[in-house]
């Protein structure tokens, strides 16, 4: 029962996180030229299997604030849901092994759904919705999931990795 409720309160924490980042910074978030700050938490993904539902939740909620309308609140988030499980199964990878130089360097890897997912997923809704060019929208959405992720998220990775915070051994 506690581990049941550990999970739910971490799941919990980080929808409302990613909801409020995103929110609170609309400007960044949407669009074609976008760094979604929030996106940086799909880290957490690598090693948190909580974080697989809380930052899809949290993109449900946040997204019902996009502009882009319904396909962007329910295909928009299912492209969270895929990328953070992606993620999370890279990091089951890496994360059994004992070499630091091992983990560390499979993060990068691990990393790269939320970027290679949401520049491919979140182009195809910009063109649907606002008509835009698929294939620049594809560089320029996945710039900016590059910038959230491997600019602001990576540090956040390498920390609580260094740290062990919120680390299944923890539990």
């Amino acid at each position: 029962m506690k581990m049941k409720t550990h999970f739910i309160t971490r799941a919990a924490v980080i929808a409302a996180l990613y909801a409020a980042l995103t929110i609170a910074l609309t400007p960044l978030s949407y669009g074609q030229i976008q760094v979604r700050v929030s996106e940086a938490l799909t880290v957490l993904a690598y090693f948190e299997p909580a974080a697989i539902i809380g930052l899809y939740l949290g993109c449900l909620i946040a997204n019902m604030n996009s502009p882009l309308g319904l396909l962007d609140v329910f295909f928009g988030s299912f492209l969270t849901l895929a990328a953070a499980s992606l993620t999370w199964a890279i990091g089951r990878l890496f994360l059994k092994s004992s070499q630091k130089t091992y983990i560390y360097k499979g993060s990068l890897l691990g990393l790269l759904p939320p970027v290679l997912i949401n520049a491919f997923g979140v182009a195809l809704i910009l063109k649907i919705v606002l008509g835009l060019p698929y294939w620049i929208t594809v560089f320029w959405v996945g710039i900016g999931e590059a910038i959230a992720v491997y600019t602001l998220g990576y540090p956040l990775l390498i920390i609580l990795l260094k740290r062990k915070i919120l680390s299944e051994e923890e539990n």
